[in-house]
Parts: structure tokens; C-alpha cells; sequence
């Protein structure tokens, strides 16, 4: 079984950063500092630190075309299972959290069928959260 990954990130407002994860993503907060907060993200930790001026960094427009979408060049997430993504994807609509590409199965048919969805945080960092019907297609290339 894989080991949980650790990803720092910077934002620019950790109360609202600690709502968005806690609240709305529904990550249990651990260690904290007036200038971080780790937060347990499906069992993985990942870290807000609080930055006083990161340009280039956050709100980056770069994208690429994947499939038929705009995807975010700069973003990260979690693969979850099938229930869990679905779960997720209704727990943000209820919060009315703006998607930038709205849950949807990508690859339809092809190798590497997907459920994905991608929005920001408070802090406009790009998250994508995908799952497959068959982890065998995580890194299937035919």
C-alpha cells in the first residue's frame, strides 16, 4: 500500500484557508503555527503556509488541453474511489463552491476513463479530485 504524500502550498489568509479545508473539504486540522496548518486531506497531509506576496504562484491562468477542457497547468489532489469522489463533488455544490471544470467522466470509452472536477481554494490554488472505475487505468497507456 502506498505511503500517504506530504504537499506544501502557499495562501494568503489561513482562517479562510482553514474553513475551505476543514469546512467544506472536510479535512481534520493537525499541527498549527500562526503561519501554517497541516491538514489530514484523505489521509494524505498537506500544508497551508501563509505567504505575504507570492507572484507567479497563485491565480496562474497557464493551462493545457487535456481531452476537450482548459485544465490548470499548476494543480494537485487525490484519487479517490468512485463513492468518495461522488460524495465529495455533491458536498461542494452544497457549500456552492465555483467549479473551473464541473465533475464530469473524461476519456469516456478510452483508456484511462476518469471522474474529475477541479476548483480553487480562497486562495485560488488549483485542486483537481478524479477517480476510475478501475484503478488498473491509473496508469494504463492502451
Amino acid at each position: 500500500m502506498p505511503r500517504p504524500f506530504h504537499v506544501a502550498f502557499p495562501v494568503q489568509d489561513l482562517s479562510a484557508t482553514r474553513v475551505f479545508y476543514e469546512a467544506v473539504l472536510g479535512c481534520a486540522v493537525g499541527r498549527t503555527d500562526s503561519r501554517w496548518i497541516d491538514f489530514n486531506l484523505f489521509g494524505h497531509q498537506v500544508t497551508a503556509h501563509l505567504v505575504d506576496d507570492a507572484p507567479g504562484v497563485m491565480g496562474t491562468n497557464a493551462t493545457n488541453l487535456v481531452g476537450s477542457k482548459a485544465v490548470p497547468t499548476q494543480h494537485w489532489g487525490v484519487i479517490l474511489e468512485m463513492d468518495e469522489w461522488e460524495a465529495l463533488a455533491e458536498r461542494l455544490r452544497s457549500h456552492g463552491v465555483a467549479f473551473i471544470i464541473e465533475p464530469y467522466t473524461r476519456f469516456k470509452g478510452e483508456v484511462g476513463e476518469q471522474a474529475t472536477m477541479f476548483f480553487l481554494d480562497p486562495s485560488s490554488n488549483a485542486l483537481e479530485f478524479k477517480a476510475f472505475a478501475d484503478d488498473a487505468a491509473i496508469f494504463a497507456t492502451s
